[in-house]
């Protein structure tokens, strides 16, 4: 479970518990069951992170609700969308293992996370990863419920496919942005679980694989 979960829950039993004394024990049951959702709610359960080398997995548990090219910052990319609303595990992945050479947050709006706008006008977190000759951009975008975006992680750390770096909290949506020739396995419609989840297949880019993977990306996005 994320921390968050049990400081949550310790303040609703701790609610329950002073309601149950000035009010009524029956008065006590509301934040009991808040309590109860948060520690829920804050859950991180294990999962089996697929080895199969170029596999990009979901960042995280939801809906897909788009596949297909997109033109940003003068580049085409294939962008992948997962919606999460407020049932789904909140906990964020990295697709793929490799260096993170940019990190990028950027304040705005809270609106729906599944408007067509969302993706650049609410309050998001743009991460771009570089590893075994592979470049991907995931963001994190805040929905109408989320009000913070956790990123964990920092320029020049070293992360493993499917390992955590951080959350968005109370509903929101992440975007994945690869190379336009990457194999598809998932479609509109499909419900996706992070870190072991594969939504496409990436072939190495031989200009990465040259350089190396530290090299910087810094503008873009």
């Amino acid at each position: 479970m994320v921390r968050d979960g049990y400081y949550y829950g310790a303040v609703f039993v701790a609610a329950s518990l002073i309601v149950a004394w000035l009010a009524a024990p029956l008065w006590a049951g509301l934040p009991l069951l808040l309590a109860a959702f948060f520690l829920w709610f804050f859950r991180d359960p294990e999962r089996q992170i697929p080895q199969t080398a170029g596999a990009v997995v979901s960042p995280a548990d939801g809906l897909v609700t788009h596949v297909g090219p997109i033109e940003q910052g003068g580049t085409s990319w294939l962008r992948i969308s997962i919606f999460l609303n407020v049932f789904n595990v909140h906990v964020n992945r990295s697709p793929i293992a490799g260096v993170i050479t940019n990190v990028n947050y950027r304040e705005g709006k809270f609106q729906n996370a599944m408007g067509a706008g969302s993706a650049d006008e609410n309050e998001h977190n743009i991460v771009t990863v570089e590893g075994e000759g592979q470049r991907l951009v995931f963001k994190q975008i805040a929905g109408l419920l989320a009000r913070r975006i956790v990123f964990t992680k920092n320029v020049g750390d070293r992360v493993s496919r499917g390992e955590r770096v951080g959350m968005i909290k109370f509903g929101s949506r992440t975007d994945v942005l690869m190379n336009v020739s990457a194999a598809v396995q998932v479609k509109v419609g499909d419900h996706v679980k992070g870190g072991s989840s594969v939504l496409a297949y990436l072939h190495a880019e031989p200009q990465l694989a040259a350089v190396g993977s530290t090299r910087s990306t810094q503008g873009a996005i």
